[in-house]
């Protein structure tokens, strides 16, 4: 299964996402594979297997959101200069979101850019943080605020990879794909509501179902000047929670979903969502065991972070709202009381 993701040529390159199609590649240049200390012994063997070069590189980072910082970039960076890899040389992010982001990020700027693939090994990136082209690194002052628009020269999510997931890094992509459907696509919310993504025919269609989806909303705002922004919903509130705890209390997807719940509270008193509704996309996240509440003890300062946010524009909080499921509504310049409002109901 394929789902092809078609830029203004003027702007990107058009590629690829494969689904479960990964039999091998051949690759004409030096080409160093980037994974984690989770994913190497899983599943780094088998790739390197699969993979045909002039040379082949492999390096190792630690695992988790809190080293996706500038120390793991150089780390990358010098990998990369220590093998001599060149411009046409590529790099292949081999891990989830963290690596895919890193990766991208140093492929961006090593030599003014060179090359780069994803396969991603958890359903989040497969779904979400793989498609799009968004690359950077966390630093003390937020998440992902250094960073570039790069896209990847092709994507293969293989669902063997899921296999070997733990349940609640499967869970975090799951809040990925509901939020895909809430905003964006009321009949595949309304098929979600009825269908067990830990099935697997079930679990190949949710994934090609949330990639087409991203990758028709990246096509027509690659750089997120506009409508690409929903894809954000619950992302404001997620970032200040992963770094008010510091990103080693919640997952990525955990995060957005608590924070799908908190911009549902400010949707509703903006009278954009029903109470059933609200309702609904709760018992949705909670039927795969993902967490809703967060305990916000200070609101002021919980409000002035969301200004380090890189959404935020001009002093304004950008909040995308749910309107309705299947609609949305992108929101600037709400009431500092109305979204103090919204936090309480969070924690009421």
């Amino acid at each position: 299964m394929q789902v092809d993701i078609a830029f203004n040529p003027s702007v990107s390159r058009n590629y690829t996402v494969f689904i479960d199609e990964l039999s091998s590649l051949n690759l004409d240049t030096k080409v160093m594979v980037v994974t984690n200390t989770t994913v190497a012994p899983l599943h780094l063997e088998k790739l390197l297997s699969k993979i045909h070069a002039k040379a082949l590189y492999h390096v190792i980072l630690p695992d988790g959101e809190h080293y996706k910082n500038s120390e793991s970039l150089h780390t990358i960076l010098n990998a990369c200069f220590e093998h001599r890899l060149d411009r046409k040389s590529l790099l292949i992010a081999f891990g989830g979101g963290v690596v895919g982001d890193m990766t991208g990020f140093a492929a961006s700027i090593y030599q003014r850019g060179i090359g780069f693939i994803q396969i991603p090994t958890t359903l989040l990136a497969q779904v979400d943080a793989s498609v799009g082209g968004k690359t950077g690194i966390n630093n003390a002052y937020g998440k992902n605020l250094i960073g570039t628009f790069w896209q990847p020269r092709a994507v293969y999510c293989e669902s063997t990879f899921l296999k070997t997931l733990p349940k609640r890094e499967f869970a975090a992509g799951v809040a990925e794909i509901i939020k895909m459907a809430v905003t964006f696509d009321k009949d595949f919310f309304e098929w979600l509501e009825t269908h067990d993504l830990f099935q697997d025919e079930n679990l190949k269609y949710a994934i090609a179902k949330s990639i087409a989806i991203k990758a028709d909303v990246v096509a027509q705002d690659e750089t997120e000047q506009g409508i690409r922004a929903v894809l954000n919903y619950g992302h404001t509130f997620a970032h200040v929670i992963e770094n008010q705890t510091n990103y080693t209390t919640y997952l990525h997807g955990e995060a957005v979903a608590i924070g799908m719940v908190i911009a549902n509270h400010l949707a509703r008193i903006l009278g954009l969502l029903s109470l059933e509704d609200a309702q609904r996309i709760e018992n949705l996240l909670k039927q795969y065991h993902l967490p809703t509440t967060y305990k916000i003890t200070d609101d002021e300062a919980f409000y002035r972070a969301f200004f380090l946010d890189k959404k935020s524009e001009n002093d304004a909080i950008k909040f995308i709202l749910a309107q309705g499921i299947g609609g949305h509504q992108i929101c600037k310049n709400i009431e500092k009381a109305i979204v103090l409002e919204a936090l309480r109901c969070s924690h009421d």
